[in-house]
């Protein structure tokens, strides 16, 4: 029995031994990188942000990427803020990079509100009778002129 507890305290000793080394060198690693990361930040001219708070300002771009999925449950919202709310911001960063400052498929704005105009396609469009001919066509000595065209709705004059 005295040999099996020697053996578990050797193997115990060596364990920690060898975890120890292995922290050990993960912290230097840890710190080594921290100083490369400071460094290259200090020396970059690209990012302001990067520049006045080197290492931190890395993480500034991780908080706005995951900030969209914790506002929508604990924050606010994009445009709650003031004097600019976070899609203004948004919007000057993309057009100061020279990127595609156009923001696409649906609004944050709130829609619902007496006299928003919403424009939309129109799947069924108005139809009306039209009081002359259009002008002739090579399809129309094959199919005669129907009467009934479709009428176009739109908000500005053609």
């Amino acid at each position: 029995m005295d040999i099996n507890l020697i053996t578990l305290q050797h193997f115990a000793l060596a364990f920690f031994e060898i975890s120890a080394v292995v922290i050990t060198l993960a912290i230097g690693v840890l710190v080594l990188s921290v100083i490369y990361m400071y460094l290259v930040d200090v020396r970059q001219t690209r990012h302001t942000i990067r520049r006045n708070y080197p290492v931190l300002g890395r993480f500034r771009y991780l908080f706005e990427h995951l900030g969209e999925f914790f506002r929508q449950y604990m924050f606010a919202q994009d445009r709650e803020e003031l004097p600019f709310n976070r899609a203004q911001r948004a919007w000057v960063y993309r057009a100061a990079k020279n990127v595609d400052s156009t923001v696409a498929f649906g609004s944050t704005q709130p829609l619902n509100r007496p006299g928003d105009i919403i424009l939309l396609n129109s799947p069924f469009p108005r139809w009306r009778r039209i009081s002359r001919p259009a002008a002739p066509s090579p399809l129309a000595r094959v199919m005669p002129a129907s009467p009934i065209q479709p009428r176009r709705f739109s908000i500005f004059p053609q």
